[in-house]
């Protein structure tokens, strides 16, 4: 133990200022999660050697045609290249896909103008879903830079 050997005092249990920041705890801590880290990251890696088969699907021999319905400014209907009408719409996607295409399982592409009206627009989609077509999918341009 040191004595204070100056005159100008405070008494024994003086402190003084201190102002350097103490950083043993802070490398402590680092130090501690260093050793987790190190410790934890070769458990998380998968080390059980196994020889996965190809997984090459063979492509469909008839893939479903898909079904677009395009929506043009003023309103008119097209299911492909033909022209529909709102209140036959469900009936014409059935006779188009037949018997063997569900309803509820088919996608149905729709592209719209962007100058459609949005009532229009909804008009399709519930007559759609009035219909058991569910699965509706939105097609629009891709943004080229």
């Amino acid at each position: 133990m040191g004595a204070k050997l100056s005159g100008s005092g405070g008494g024994k249990y003086a402190v003084e200022a201190n102002s350097e920041i103490n950083v043993t705890p802070f490398v402590d801590v680092m130090l501690v999660l260093l050793i987790i880290f190190m410790v934890a990251a070769p458990m998380a890696a998968v080390n059980v050697k196994i020889a996965l088969p190809n997984a090459v699907a063979k492509p469909s021999t008839n893939p479903p045609k898909p079904v677009y319905i395009s929506i043009q400014p003023s309103g008119r209907l097209y299911i492909g290249d033909f022209n529909t009408d709102l209140a036959e719409l469900g009936d014409t996607l059935r006779t188009q896909l037949g018997s063997k295409r569900s309803p509820e399982k088919e996608r149905i592409y729709i592209r719209a103008d962007k100058d459609v009206l949005y009532g229009d627009f909804m008009g399709v989609m519930n007559t759609l879903q009035d219909n058991g077509f569910y699965s509706v999918a939105l097609v629009g341009e891709d943004k080229k830079d």
